[in-house]
């Protein structure tokens, strides 16, 4: 998941997962990860499906996840298991969310519920597709990250569309084994390095920035006040 010279701790908590980010996109760790490789497939499933799906769902208010298209991993990938009507896409992201060089990048107990607005539906979601059915494929961390590099140069992966964003507002959410639930937040998409136009990092700025360069974009977060259940999330603290 990205560099930055302004983050904060919080940031650091959230993005060592992947979502996607100083989490979702942090770098090496130097001390030795407990995820070395990845764990037998089953690990990463959730046998229950309808589980899955309403996992999947508390990624936002139902107001917007409760029209939207639902995808549950299987041993084959993703599929879409209930149609969605307002092109929003809500899926539970795995570890393989984060960057390569993330600890915690074949961490079994991550899972991220997401839904992306239709513009990430079509754009940036489909990175991680990419990645899981490379992941499904036994491909190695190297070979991911070569793949999906090629995948964008060649424009095979559609370039991101202005106003991709998402919802993490689930309080079921495991990022990682450091921030767990942490905090429910909004993300924005926004292509190349961009965090001094959003006036990101900046003291008072409630936006948090993360680079992410190996999914081209830069990563915009804000906090939350509430749960997508609509209850309220614990206070931040820096």
């Amino acid at each position: 998941m990205p560099h930055s010279n302004h983050r904060i701790v919080p940031l650091f908590v959230l993005f060592s997962i992947a979502l996607l980010v100083p989490s979702r996109r942090s770098q090496a760790q130097t001390e030795p990860s407990p995820y070395a490789a990845m764990a037998p497939l089953d690990q990463y499933l959730i046998a229950d499906q309808d589980a899955e799906i309403a996992l999947a769902r508390s990624a936002a208010p139902p107001s917007i996840s409760g029209q939207a298209e639902v995808m549950v991993l299987g041993r084959t990938g993703f599929t879409t298991a209930v149609q969605g009507t307002n092109g929003f896409l809500c899926v539970v992201e795995r570890s393989w969310g984060a960057a390569t060089d993330d600890a915690e990048f074949w961490n079994p107990k991550v899972s991220s519920p997401i839904c992306f607005n239709p513009a990430a539906a079509r754009t940036f979601a489909q990175i991680f597709l990419l990645k899981t059915k490379l992941v499904l494929a036994g491909k190695s961390k190297a070979e991911i990250r070569a793949a999906t590099a090629s995948a964008l140069d060649q424009k095979q992966l559609p370039p991101l569309e202005p106003a991709a964003m998402c919802y993490m507002m689930s309080k079921q959410q495991y990022l990682n084994d450091r921030g767990k639930s942490w905090h429910p937040h909004l993300m924005f998409f926004v292509s190349g390095d961009a965090a001094k136009s959003w006036g990101a990092d900046q003291p008072g700025s409630p936006v948090i920035s993360a680079n992410d360069p190996e999914e081209r974009v830069t990563i915009m977060m804000v906090w939350a006040a509430n749960w997508s259940d609509g209850s309220p999330a614990p206070p931040m603290t820096h």
